[in-house]
This record gives structure tokens, sequence and C-alpha cells, in this order.
């Protein structure tokens, strides 16, 4: 007689073996083997992490003796051995009919009565638990599955919203029949499996009610970078299967870990989805589930909000350190979640190693440059940060997969594990909907394939035939361009990069790029710039914000309040859109100094933002004019300047990161400087509270010879050799007519540099550089160097070959000697 395990006792190591069913109570991540990757980690889950917090459904499976003993029982194995004989997965055609052979072969061969008792058994178990005919979900868990260097993710079939002892069976012996899936076969091979020797757990467990709320996706790890600090959550409304398949564009959020686990709130960004659809019950219907519209009010509204965002962070976390523990080794993990619209309960539901960011090679550092441009067809979420090129195949259904030619950029609505036998053979993947944990950015990933999804219009946008290149190194946002293009790959070791005493610090002026510039050494950022935020993110002018219901310009008004349809203070979407561009560079280098410039448009750049005009003087000379500190407590900018203050408040009080140092440019006199002071003051930002230090930009002439006083006022100096060469030797360096005699290798702007260093050490406060001259001139470089210069913070593409040259001055071997010439022909 089969045994069923009772739910307060443990079956014995030995029973397992021979087991039936199993409750995922009884199994942990040491049984897969038994269950299967998937029912495995969920059986650990409530073991260990459920007592903790981690609300994990439950549930029962069926073991791979039970797959094993219905394959012997029933006297199919040579049958399906036979069917296989000529497999060859390269032939769209061949896969199709031999996988088509062995499920129906498995489908018409019924379960032997003992497993059909068990399954039966167990089941009714659950419904004396949750009621009668529960609702459960039939989940397929491979014996190969969920391995750290194979995900096989989607490879079998899951079943919703399954109801009644018969649906239950019927729905397992679906999930046995998807061991032979096209997609599972066509895997398999590709990885190495042996068809014979993978065997199918089905897991049963109870729904969570996510057809009435939302659910989504986790990554405890970022996709695309592979920075290891940040959590990706995926949200749209409905049960969870469209946001996997790809058939939505769901919500998009990042938590920084470190400072979440030291109790802070630092969602680093939030990106609103169109989530057009959502996956119900069928109550009453033919079918388990059904795809329904989402309500336009509904869709413009985030599907989870803050405090359940941090939750499900910080059960990634849990979840992520107790697989790192148990496997001995950093385990980034892909997660599922669903929220219960009846309790209002958060669940995991999956939990899975993520198999692509996590195996890559970290010692060497690959870059994509696109080296020309041409017509945009269409653009979307990029996925893997490099370039694809080739004809374009516009397929709009799985069935005309077989006319697609090996290296051709696909182009569709979206896939599911039905396409995997194409997309292995693209050499790029464009889609019209998903997100960046859909099923086309996850096989893109771990095919090493670059991949655009979510673009709306990409079917209709590009043509089949027309030649195209796919662009995902370019930030944020993947482009299809018209056209073979143009570019390279620079490869570059990052072992046994020296250590130097001058700290070599980046320029990073974009949030999107953060996480991968985080990536090449450095000792920080020496120069954030708020105006990328601003004009590319924000896009408004604050004053049109602060005034949003006074202002003039109708069609500004009207752009205005689309930007800002989320909020109603209209104010707060400055703040935490520059709070979310702010902080993820903060948190990218954490905990390493990240010194963010306060803004400095001048008056004509603020009056090209949205609703600027209104708000801005004509100056004859903007590039000397009402810019910088003059601005900040000025009247007729203050307002907007809280702003900025509001936001770099709750990037270190809120957030957790304090090692974001605002710096304020174009400070004209120390008076000045104090005037800004007390203005920061007043909104929660003074200088020696929670470690708050300023810093202000050396880029005068009355910088450098007021340095003694600017010293008292502010904690550091940041060398602005751009303007400080323009007013040094009086040139606009706008204006190309005298731009032959812009240099900062002059010798009087080297006299003013050596002058601002010696005040600087005086007066015990650091300064750095942060001007484009140590990137372009590797002798200015070392002229610093051989000052003393504290950090030199250079565009990302100079650091490396920057720290190799400033390495071999510093040594001791090298002499200096040429070095020193320069600086002794300055003096």
């Amino acid at each position: 007689m089969v045994q069923t395990p009772s739910r307060e006792t443990s079956t014995s190591p030995a029973s397992k073996d021979t087991a039936l069913i199993l409750w995922f109570q009884e199994v942990g991540i040491a049984d897969i083997p038994q269950v299967g990757g998937k029912n495995a980690s969920l059986g650990e889950m409530i073991q260990q992490l459920t007592p903790k917090g981690v609300n994990v459904p439950d549930g029962f499976a069926t073991t791979a003796y039970a797959f094993r003993y219905f394959i012997q029982e029933a006297g199919i194995e040579d049958e399906l051995r036979r069917i296989f004989a000529d497999l060859d997965v390269e032939n769209v055609q061949n896969l199709r009919e031999h996988g088509k052979q062995a499920r129906q072969l498995i489908r018409q061969t019924p379960f032997p009565k003992p497993l059909e008792d068990a399954i039966v058994q167990a089941y009714a178990r659950m419904c004396d638990r949750y009621g009668k005919n529960t609702d459960v979900a039939v989940r397929s868990s491979a014996t190969a599955e969920d391995l750290p260097d194979a995900s096989f993710a989607g490879q079998q079939e899951t079943y919703l919203n399954v109801h009644g002892a018969k649906a239950v069976l019927e729905s397992c012996h679906k999930c046995f029949a998807s061991l032979f899936t096209d997609r599972a076969i066509s895997y398999r091979t590709i990885k190495g499996f042996d068809h014979f020797e993978v065997a199918l757990s089905v897991g049963v467990q109870k729904m969570v009610r996510s057809d009435l709320a939302s659910s989504g996706v986790i990554f405890s790890i970022d996709t695309e970078t592979g920075f290891r600090n940040a959590v990706l959550i995926t949200a749209a409304y409905g049960l969870g299967e469209n946001v996997v398949q790809g058939a939505v564009n769901p919500d998009e959020f990042l938590v920084f870990k470190p400072t979440l686990q030291e109790g802070f709130r630092p969602i680093l960004s939030k990106r609103l989805g169109t989530k057009e659809i959502k996956m119900i019950y069928d109550e009453g219907g033919t079918k388990h589930t059904k795809n329904v519209a989402v309500p336009p009010a509904e869709r413009n509204c985030y599907a989870i909000n803050d405090d359940e965002i941090l939750q499900l962070a910080k059960w990634a976390c849990q979840i992520e350190q107790h697989y790192s523990t148990v496997r001995g080794t950093p385990t980034p993990m892909d997660i599922e979640w669903a929220k219960d619209g009846v309790t209002g309960e958060l669940f995991i539901v999956q939990a899975r190693p993520e198999t692509v960011q996590s195996q890559k090679n970290q010692s060497v550092l690959r870059s994509y440059h696109l080296l020309e441009h041409s017509n945009v067809l269409t653009s979307g979420r990029s996925v893997g940060e490099a370039i694809g090129q080739g004809k374009a195949r516009v397929i709009m259904s799985v069935n005309e997969i077989d006319v697609f030619k090996p290296g051709e950029v696909l182009i569709t609505t979206r896939t599911d594990p039905d396409w995997e036998p194409i997309m292995k053979q693209a050499s790029a993947i464009v889609t019209d909907q998903g997100g960046r944990t859909c099923h086309a950015a996850i096989i893109a990933r771990e095919m090493g394939i670059p991949a655009i999804v979510g673009c709306g219009t990409a079917t209709t946008d590009v043509k089949t035939g027309q030649d195209v290149t796919i662009s995902c190194c370019e930030g944020d946002e993947g482009k299809v361009y018209e056209g073979l293009l143009k570019f390279e790959v620079e490869e570059t070791p990052l072992d046994n990069v020296p250590e130097t005493r001058t700290q070599i610090m980046m320029n990073v002026g974009n949030p999107e790029e953060a996480f991968s510039l985080s990536m090449i050494p450095n000792d920080g950022v020496g120069l954030a710039r708020l105006e990328f935020i601003i004009a590319n993110h924000i896009q408004v002018h604050p004053l049109a914000l602060v005034k949003f219901d006074e202002l003039k310009d109708q069609y500004a008004k009207a752009k205005i309040a689309e930007l800002t349809a989320l909020y109603e203070d209209k104010p707060q979407y400055f703040v935490d859109k520059l709070a979310q561009g702010i902080g993820t560079i903060g948190a990218a280098f954490y905990p390493k100094p990240v010194i963010v410039r306060m803004s400095d448009f001048k008056s004509n750049e603020y009056a090209s933002l949205l609703g600027g005009r209104e708000f801005e003087p004509e100056e004859e000379n903007p590039m000397i004019g009402w810019r910088g500190a003059s601005r900040y407590y000025d009247e007729r900018y203050r307002d907007a300047f809280a702003l900025e203050c509001l936001a770099m408040k709750r990037v270190r009080d809120e957030m957790g990161l304090a090692n974001v140092i605002p710096m304020i440019p174009f400070c004209r006199t120390p008076e000045e400087g104090r005037r800004v002071l007390a203005e920061m003051a007043k909104h929660g930002l003074k200088r020696g509270e929670n470690g708050l230090q300023v810093y202000v930009m050396c880029e005068l002439p009355s910088n450098v010879i007021n340095a003694d006083e600017f010293a008292e006022v502010f904690d550091g100096f940041s060398i602005g050799s751009n303007d400080l060469t323009q007013l040094t030797l009086g040139l606009d360096r706008d204006s190309a007519l005298v731009a032959h005699l812009f240099d900062e290798r002059n010798t009087a702007v080297k006299r003013m540099v050596q002058i601002a260093l010696k005040a600087a050490k005086k007066y015990n406060r650091k300064i750095g550089i942060c001007g484009q001259a140590p990137s372009d001139y590797p002798e200015f470089a070392r002229f610093l160097v051989a000052e003393g210069i504290d950090s030199m913070s250079l565009n990302p593409d100079s650091v490396l070959k920057t720290i190799l040259d400033i390495a071999k001055v510093e040594s001791p071997d090298s002499g200096l000697m040429d070095t020193v010439m320069d600086v002794a022909q300055v003096k």
C-alpha cells in the first residue's frame, strides 16, 4: 500500500526514495533528485524561512520515483527510446514530430492505480485544510531543474486554478507529458542532459488569489549588469504567468540591499509599466484562467505600494542569504511572488538560482561601443549590454518558426518556451511586449544574445529582410537602428589592477550606467552631475512644478501634466525622480564617496526645460551669469533649490546612502557659501549632522585666492579645470574663435592649481579634480600626482589607463624625472 505521509510526521530518508508523494515540508534542497529543483526549493523555504516570516504556500509533490514507476509499470521506456533514436533538434520539423509522439504516448498511458490513489488522497488532505475543491497550481519540476548553471525555466508545463481530484490528476498527467515538450527536448540537448536520466516531479500548491491583486518576479541581482547589491522587482495585476511569459510590460522597482538590511527604505527607482491585461480565474467558463483588459485608472497606478516593495526585497535578501549559506557560495536568486487579493498577504511561490550574471567571468570587463548611428526604427528595454545585427525576421506565431534562418534578428510580439529552438540561433531578439524579467529577456541573457523587450510596435516598425543593428549598450533604452552599423568590442582584464596612492574616481552623470560603471576599478565618484537627471529623467523646470497652477504656457502645462500624472503634488515628482537618480549612483558605488554637484545649469539651459522660459532671464553671457550658488539663496530660485535639498536629504537619511556628499558649484565668495549652507540647513541638510560634509567647486580665481576662507566654510574642494581655465585665461570656452587658446596645461592654470593644492593641504581639506584635463592629457595627470593631489575624477573610459599610468609615476623606481621637470618649469 502506498504511504501518504501525514503533516505531523516526517518521512525517513530511506522511504523518500520509494515514496510516490512527499509534502513540501518534508523535503529540502538536498532532495532535488527526489522532487526536482522547484519543489525542493519550496520545501526548503517552508522548513527554513517560513519560521522567519517568509510566506510560502503549502502543498505536495509527486516524486521522481513516481515518474519512473509510471514509465516502468506502463512499459513505455523502449518506445520512448525508439522515438528519440533519430532526433535532430536543429531541424524544427524533426523536433516537433518527435516531441509530439513522446507526449501522445505518455498522455495515452493511464497512471498506475497506486499513483492515482496517492495523488487523490494528498489532494483530499489539502481540501480538508483549505475547503472543498480547493484551488491549486499544478507545476512541473524536473530533477535537472534550477541548477546554478542551468535554469530550465518554463521548459515544462504549469496549470493554474485547478479544482477537484479529477482535474488535478489530469493536470499531473499533462505535466508528466510535458517533460517532452519541444522546448524541453531542445534545451536538454543544448545543455548536455540525457533525456532518460531526467525525471519529472509535479508540485501541487495552494493557489494565491493574485488574480484579485498582483504578482511578479524578483531577482536578487541586477539582471543586466550583474550588480549584486540590488533587488529587481517586477509587478503586474493578476496571476503571474503574464509577467513570466512577457505578455505584459510590468512595473519595475530597484531596491538597494545593504541599507535595506540596516532598516532604511532605499527604493532606487520606480518605473510604471503599461500592464494592459491581467490573467484571472475563468469562473464558470471552460478554461481555468483567462485574460481581461486592465482599466486605464489601474494601469496608471503601481501594482504594489512602497511597503510591499520593501517587504519583497527583504524576503529576497533572506532567501539569497539562506541559499548562499546552504551552497557555500554567493547565490543570487530568481523568485516568483504573488499577492493574495482576499487577505492582502504577500507570498513567495517559487525560488531558483539565477543562472546568467552569477556565472559570468568577473575578471574581464567586456564593453560594446557603437561607432556610428542611423535612423532608430523602434526602442524598448535593453537586455544584455551588447550589440547584435543581421536581417530582421518578423514572426507573429510560433507555428511559423520553421521559416527562421540562423543569424537573423527575431522580431515578434513575445516569446514563450516554445520559441526556444530558434531563439538560440538568433543574433538578437526584439519583442513588442515584456519587461526585464520576461521569458525573452531571461533566455536571451542565458544564451548571450542581446534583446530589446517591450517595444510596443516593433513588429510593425521593422520589416522582414531589413538589415538592422540592435544596440543594448547605450543605457536602459535599447534601440533598433536601420542598417548594419560599425561597432567594436573592448575586453579589459581586471586581474592585478594596481592600487595607487592617488584616488582615481569617476565622473558619472547617467544613473542608468552607474551599476555597470561601478565594475571598473575605482575609488568612488568625484563628480555626479544633476543636470543629466534633470534634463533626461525629470525634463521639467522645478519652478514650473512649484507654480504649476500659474503656468501660462498651455503646451508646457499639458506636457508637464502628462509627465506628472501620478502626482497631485507636482513638486514631489521632482524630488522623487531626483532622489532616485542620485540614489542609484550613490548605491552603485557604496560605501565609497559619491560627490554630487548640485544643479549648475545656465539660465539658457534652464529655459529649455519644460515651463522654464517663464522663470528664466535672458542673459548676454550665461556662462558667467546667474548660475550655481548665486541661485540657491535668491528669492527667484530658492523654492527650486529646496526641492534639490529634499531629494538629497531623502537619499542620505531615508535611503541610508550617507556616502553621498553634496558639492556647491560656482560659489563666488565665502559669504555666498555660508548663505547656501544656511539654505540647506532649512531643509534638513545641516553640515556636520549625520556625518554630512559639503564640498565646493574650486573653479573660480576667487576660490583659489581665498582658499583659506573657503576652507572655513566647506569640507573639501574639487577643482573644475574647465571653468578655472576659462576664467584664468579670460576666454569663453563656448567660443570657437578663441578655442585654440583653451588649454589646461597653460602655466597660469597650473600655477592656480598649485596654489589651491597648497592651501587645501594647509587647512587639512580634501582636494581633488573633476575636470576634463586629466582624462585628456596624461602629462597633466602626472603633474597633479607630483603636486600631491588627493584624487582625480575621470571619464570612465580613461580610468583604467590612468590607473596604470599613475601607478608607474608613484613607483619609487620611476624617478618621476619628466614630471619633476614639468613641475620645476611651472615653479
